[in-house]
């Protein structure tokens, strides 16, 4: 058949409600400004790690949704997080990406956050304890009483994971994402986790995108090493299981490391509980990923920073008990798979960038295909099928028309 004229190329596929998307659900900045107001900014967002908090005093900044957020931990050991901005003057109070308030600050006291600014100062549960020339500029008519840090929904859950909200009426994190964590729980709770790795990338594509390699395997044909290492009757007897609110996770089956060159068999350490050489993966809505292959964990916080621009964060985890040599294991087989330079990741990192080079902001709407039925196996696209439905009613935008308002894929077919 002949390559199609414009109007061919334009035309909607020959599939059903729900099986194909408009591509400027990823290009649009309108929509992309809805999606910080109505997605970002209410839904639970793991911020990072307890270990990288170890010590009183320890914090580490972020964003969400353009909202500057710090999280800390008190003398009582307690995390918390607050808006990393003083209330006197709107100024970022905290500028480092972490470190200890245990020290003072160049205009500060030890122990305390201190805005730069004017040098107002707050106590790691939030509340201003310094306003300089405090009586002298307001007499009574403000206190230290008045002007304490914006406090926000914060939950340490699922394996030491530090989850932030900007919205206080935000449901219970069980409630948000408990069940699809079922399958990795157990391996991740049992003992105290501890990161052994950390980068990140800004990478030119729509965070919807990076979030889409981890919700389909069908790109395994990209990966070498998958199909050297996975191909067999068990992975593609993998199922993907979606879940309320948008999250999917994937079964696990058996990695055969020993098939590529080079490569040797990693059942000598794994999760307490998981049999040698698993793989299984979470998939949190609106865009975070938890992967445990084996003897390390993965963890894939994205933040948006334009329809055409994301940051993505790289966690590798492994025990907190683990002997030197152990630690040195798990290391390897992250990075050789995950690292900056390993075997996989750099492929997915030029997928996505390759997809956001041909939908750019203002590019031409074209069609994006899920229709893949595979039985809910592992090719079939049923996760990206429905992650975007989850996007549609958050949304309310229908995702194979975005001008239109949400309907249910029946009803939009």
């Amino acid at each position: 058949m002949p390559a199609r004229n414009h109007n061919q190329w334009k035309a909607n596929p020959p599939l059903k409600g729900g099986e194909w998307i408009d591509s400027r659900i990823y290009s649009d900045p309108e929509i992309y400004e809805q999606e910080l107001e109505d997605i970002f900014k209410k839904v639970w967002v793991p911020i990072c790690h307890e270990s990288e908090l170890p010590d009183p005093y320890d914090f580490r900044t972020a964003t969400i949704a353009r909202e500057p957020v710090v999280v800390a931990r008190g003398p009582d050991n307690v995390v918390r997080a607050f808006l990393n901005v003083c209330p006197h003057r709107g100024m970022m109070i905290e500028r480092r990406p972490s470190g200890s308030f245990e020290e003072a600050a160049p205009s500060g006291n030890p122990k305390r956050m201190t805005c730069m600014f004017h040098g107002w100062q707050y106590d790691m549960k939030g509340n201003c304890v310094y306003i300089s020339r405090e009586k002298e500029g307001y007499q009574d008519r403000l206190c230290k009483e008045d002007t304490g840090l914006r406090r926000l929904r914060c939950e340490v859950n699922f394996g030491g994971f530090i989850w932030v909200s900007l919205d206080d009426k935000v449901m219970s994190l069980e409630d948000w994402c408990g069940d699809a964590f079922k399958c990795i729980r157990k391996p991740l709770e049992a003992e105290p986790l501890e990161i052994f790795h950390y980068h990140k990338a800004v990478i030119g594509t729509n965070y919807k995108l990076w979030h889409d390699t981890n919700s389909e395997f069908y790109h395994d044909f990209m990966h070498y090493h998958n199909r050297v290492t996975g191909f067999n009757d068990a992975y593609f007897a993998r199922e993907n299981t979606a879940f309320k609110h948008g999250h999917v996770n994937v079964g696990s089956f058996e990695v055969q490391y020993d098939e590529y060159e080079g490569f040797e068999s990693r059942a000598e350490l794994s999760f307490p509980g998981l049999p040698p050489n698993q793989w299984y993966m979470v998939d949190l809505f609106p865009g975070m990923n938890f992967n445990l292959r084996g003897s390390a964990l993965r963890c894939d916080i994205v933040t948006p920073l334009g329809p055409d621009k994301v940051m993505i964060e790289f966690r590798g985890f492994g025990l907190k008990s683990d002997t030197p040599e152990e630690r040195r294991t798990r290391i390897d087989h992250h990075n050789s798979i995950w690292g900056p330079f390993g075997r996989n990741l750099h492929e997915d990192l030029i997928g996505v960038a390759g997809q956001g080079s041909a939908m750019l902001p203002g590019s031409e709407n074209r069609r994006i295909l899920h229709g893949r039925h595979e039985n809910n196996l592992i090719h079939d696209e049923v996760g990206m099928r429905h992650y975007y439905d989850e996007w549609g009613k958050w949304m309310n935008r229908l995702p194979s028309d975005p001008s239109q308002p949400y309907m249910p894929a029946e009803a939009a077919e």
